[in-house]
């Protein structure tokens, strides 16, 4: 197959599917990953598609994000493969007798059904629905930030719950946004966004979660530049360029593979 005739191919894969990745493509066509690699370069070049870390997206907009709170059948249901990867990646991360703040994104929720079992640790948040999940773990120590109830919205993000978040020391804060950009984390929300500087500011590691969909998305409020974040997990749909960016900030990224069920912790240098 000529290069040209397999890369009318790839552009065919990508309409029908969305995505395509490196290896898969490198697998299909029986040549090197570095081959597929310069075919979605060039392509690339001429305009017609993404590169992201693991293969390539097709061009068009970013989707619009939700500024108003999620009804929980939606924030908390099935999670997407790249999205649950990046889950399972930040939960390998915790460590026996850590104190870790967990939030009430969906990607939050997603990290319970992969919290480790067999350590004890002690877990803080902010969310009804991450609380009523653990509360009943034996090996998890579990604290609730007060707060206002709301009517909408399963967290607790008022002024009490910023000067409660004040009163813990945590080894691992776990962050995300609805948007992260080369100029921060950001948020629908002033609240919401003074809510994770607090969790920031009291952790003594940052560790945003990214899934590519929220890169390169800016919302209202900012909340965390990225000079403040130690590691920022995301996936194989992540533009190439923003993680290189990121990278020569000296800030570390993991790319979390969704093919791969039996990542660890102490991996984040891949």
């Amino acid at each position: 197959m000529l290069a040209e005739e397999r890369r009318q191919r790839i552009l065919e894969l990508l309409a029908a599917d969305r995505r395509v990745i490196a290896k898969d493509l490198a697998g299909r066509f029986q040549i090197s990953i570095d081959s597929i690699r310069r075919d979605l370069t060039i392509m690339e070049e001429q305009g017609l598609l993404q590169k992201t870390y693991g293969g390539a997206i097709p061009l068009s907009p970013l989707p619009k994000v939700r500024t108003l709170s999620q009804p929980r059948s939606i924030r908390y249901g099935e999670a997407a493969p790249h999205q649950d990867a990046i889950s399972r990646y930040a939960a390998s991360l915790i460590q026996m007798n850590d104190t870790v703040f967990i939030g009430g994104a969906g990607i939050h929720y997603g990290m319970l059904r992969h919290l480790p079992e067999d350590i004890p640790f002690t877990v803080i948040t902010n969310a009804l629905t991450i609380a009523e999940n653990i509360r009943n773990r034996s090996h998890i120590e579990s604290y609730l930030i007060g707060g206002k109830l709301r009517s909408a919205g399963d967290s607790l993000i008022d002024t009490i719950a910023f000067e409660m978040i004040g009163k813990f020391n945590y080894d691992i804060g776990f962050i995300t946004g609805g948007g992260i950009a080369l100029n921060g984390v950001s948020t629908s929300t002033p609240e919401g966004a003074a809510l994770t500087r607090a969790v920031s500011e009291a952790s003594r590691r940052t560790i945003c979660l990214a899934p590519h969909e929220k890169i390169g998305v800016q919302m209202f409020a900012g909340s965390v530049q990225l000079h403040q974040i130690d590691l920022l997990i995301t996936d194989q749909g992540a533009s190439e360029k923003f993680v290189r960016e990121i990278e020569s900030r000296n800030i570390q990224v993991k790319i979390a593979d969704e093919y791969d069920s039996n990542e660890g912790a102490n991996h984040e240098s891949d």
